[in-house]
């Protein structure tokens, strides 16, 4: 009997963590504002990014601020693969960083750890 039970509780866990890691969760989009100087848009680190899709007009050039209030290491930096950024996200520290919108396309950015991940459309 015991052993059915740990067998119910690992397999319980195991389908949590693929629901954790390849579940479809909620997800938000928000449109950058445009200013004199651009275009320019808030990301909140909470538990992932909120919004998790930044839409961005293609060559006006934009400003995205990141501010972690998060306090686990895995969102203690954001990565973007297509534009070469690599910047560390000091907790309560607003993060101002220019993203190049030249170029139109769908570019995805992610933690550290790649397991929070969000996307950045230029239209």
């Amino acid at each position: 009997m015991d052993k059915i039970i740990i067998l119910i509780i690992a397999l319980l866990f195991i389908a949590f963590v693929i629901w954790w890691f390849f579940g479809k969760h909620t997800s938000s989009e928000s449109t950058s504002v445009l200013t004199s100087n651009g275009q320019e848009a808030l990301v909140t680190v909470n538990g992932g990014y909120n919004p998790n899709t930044l839409v961005l007009k293609k060559g006006v050039p934009a400003q995205v601020t990141f501010l972690r209030k998060d306090p686990s290491t895995c969102l203690e930096e954001v990565i973007f693969p297509d534009f070469g950024i690599h910047e560390k996200l000091p907790q309560n520290k607003p993060i101002d960083l220019d993203i190049d919108t030249d170029k139109a396309g769908e570019y995805t950015y992610n933690c550290g750890m790649n397991m929070f991940h969000g996307k950045i459309i230029i239209k």
